[in-house]
């Protein structure tokens, strides 16, 4: 009977095989393990920052991929990090402020939201915290051992060819020197003011004012909102909700999650290995290598 009218037949087919795609499609999404929805409405999408911040590469490229997604009017933040390397830290802070040229960012603070963690949200539209978390932190930290005595007591010397008096500065062979010390200190000054201009700009706060707490100390939510490094105390649900609020959003948004990757066996085996690494480096007694925007006792190094 269909067959007779081609128009309603090729009607059919194109609903059948629109259904289908966008079975397909679903089905992808839910394998992969995202959180996607075939819905058409203005969507709030989540990026999370969770433990040491060692690198950038995963959370920029979602923070890119949010941004160019016409159908996510907001972004949501969710900082659960005692900070970690300065340069990461950094560039997603960069990447922060060039989404917030196209959406609305808003930053969640969990459990803590520290050094690094906090330097993060200072690029965020808005911040909401927990009365609870554990936030500020606002300083720079170099670690270096010193083993020198250690090396004399079980008979190891060390012996350094070198082109400039200060390669081998941090040395754990030897004690630092009152020349190297300074050197070190001006690096680290000069990091630390990098943060407090950060904070500065992005806050709204004089540098000067920020200096007579911004030495390392951490505060929680509640302390830190009166300071002015938090605009309103709430949960997940509070920042998203603001974030709809901001971009224009009617009601509760819906929210969207980046799709977990799907690792092959490779990758599996890379992890464990990578995995183990970590845990043996993590039970040495030195402290992390490089400049840090980290709070140290909040972290799992």
């Amino acid at each position: 009977m269909i067959r007779r009218h081609p128009i309603l037949f090729g009607l059919l087919m194109l609903l059948v095989a629109g259904t289908a795609f966008f079975a397909a499609v679903y089905t992808l999404g839910n394998l992969s393990g995202g959180k996607r929805s075939l819905t058409l409405a203005d969507k709030v999408g989540v990026v999370t920052v969770d433990g040491v911040i060692t690198g950038s590469k995963d959370t920029v490229e979602q923070l890119e991929a949010f941004g160019k997604d016409p159908s996510i009017k907001a972004v949501v933040l969710r900082i659960d990090s005692p900070g970690g390397g300065v340069a990461p830290s950094q560039e997603i802070f960069g990447a922060i402020l060039e989404l917030r040229k196209k959406k609305k960012v808003v930053a969640s603070l969990g459990s803590i939201a520290a050094s690094g963690g906090y330097l993060i949200a200072c690029a965020s539209d808005r911040i909401i915290s927990n009365p609870g978390t554990i936030t500020g932190s606002i300083s720079a930290i170099m670690h270096f051992a010193n083993a020198e005595e250690l090396m004399k007591k079980i008979g190891v010397r060390a012996t350094v060819i070198k082109s400039g008096k200060f390669k081998d500065i941090g040395t754990p062979a030897r004690g630092m020197t009152d020349e190297e010390r300074e050197l070190l200190q001006d690096l680290v000054d000069d990091i630390y003011d990098q943060f407090l201009d950060s904070v500065a700009v992005n806050r709204k706060l004089s540098k000067d004012a920020l200096r007579t707490f911004a030495d390392g100390r951490v505060f929680s939510g509640r302390r830190a909102m009166k300071l002015g490094l938090v605009d309103e105390l709430g949960d997940m649900t509070t920042a998203v909700r603001v974030a709809g609020a901001l971009s224009g959003i009617k009601g509760d948004p819906e929210v969207i999650w980046p799709p977990k990757k799907r690792s092959s066996l490779f990758e599996f085996l890379l992890q464990d290995a990578r995995s183990y690494v970590v845990k043996a480096l993590r039970e040495q007694p030195a402290g992390p290598v490089g400049a840090h925007y980290l709070y140290l006792n909040g972290s799992t190094l």
